[in-house]
């Protein structure tokens, strides 16, 4: 659960952003400009978190008056390779923090540290990750906490969609690409899984919320509704003209998560009640329009 140290927003000194031309990063860094919140943004160009001396270069970088927003990562994890590469990233990180400590701190984690439950999920269900990808969030989240004395506000987002995805990523993000392209989309199994699917630019918003509000404890960021991945390329190819097939295909192993994986959002509501999530069809509907745009 979120507590927010300021009662009304109050926009940071300025908000340094580590990972600020990434997916969630570059969202959130336009919505702080909007909100007139003063940003250092800071690429992997600007500052290889992997390099040596990196620690040192971002304590130099820092303010005692700034929020830092942490979002720089190699993700998804999927070998023992980008599993150290994240810790070392954020021992660089710890490091900084060592010698500067900002006014407030914010990570972006993941859903992953959680471990499955046939119910819905909350900020207080176990952490207790079974993939690499969750085992590092967890890890980078301890670290901090380890490292960094004050107000430390934890976002954890489920699986999250927009039209600047770099992942392609199995979902509405890969379904509306692959349709595009007039490809056929193929589903694992009949596509049966039902998962929360989260807007990039919703996550935004509730970030720049934790940062106005100088938010410290957990949230997370899933809207509370789960939709098969096979209604989810329904609703895809229903914008466009020559709608590709939607396949199944035989599954190999077992179903992630066991197919079901709902979240409770009231934790959401009682942090930022003026706060809602934009649907899943109307999400899709505005990364197509996106994507239009862009084309």
């Amino acid at each position: 659960m979120l507590e927010h140290l300021n009662s009304q927003t109050e926009n940071p000194a300025r908000v340094v952003i580590l990972g600020a031309k990434g997916f969630v990063g570059a969202t959130t860094h336009a919505q702080l400009k909007q909100a007139g919140v003063p940003v250092l943004a800071l690429g992997r160009q600007d500052l290889d978190l992997l390099a040596d001396g990196a620690g040192a270069k971002l304590a130099g970088l820092l303010k005692s008056e700034d929020s830092l927003l942490v979002i720089s990562a190699q993700a998804p994890v999927k070998d023992n390779v980008m599993l150290e590469n994240n810790i070392r990233m954020m021992s660089a990180v710890c490091e900084a923090l060592s010698e500067v400590t900002p006014a407030h701190v914010v990570y972006v984690s993941s859903d992953a540290v959680y471990a499955d439950s046939p119910g819905p999920l909350s900020e207080t269900s176990c952490a207790q990750p079974d993939s690499l990808h969750g085992i590092m969030h967890l890890a980078r989240e301890v670290m901090l906490k380890n490292a960094y004395e004050g107000p430390l506000g934890l976002i954890r987002p489920t699986l999250i969609y927009g039209v600047n995805d770099p992942h392609n990523g199995y979902g509405p993000n890969r379904f509306r690409r692959f349709a595009a392209e007039g490809q056929e989309i193929v589903l694992f199994g009949e596509g049966e899984e039902r998962r929360d699917h989260v807007l990039v630019d919703d996550v935004a918003q509730l970030i720049v919320g934790m940062l106005t509000h100088k938010s410290q404890g957990v949230l997370n960021a899933a809207t509370g509704v789960v939709t098969s991945f096979k209604d989810i390329a329904k609703m895809v190819v229903a914008h466009f003209e020559n709608p590709p097939v939607i396949s199944g295909s035989p599954r190999v192993g077992t179903m992630p998560h066991d197919g079901y994986r709902p979240f409770d959002p009231v934790a959401t509501i009682a942090a930022f009640p003026g706060f809602t999530y934009v649907t899943l069809v109307d999400g899709i509907a505005q990364a197509h329009k996106d994507m239009m745009e862009k084309s």
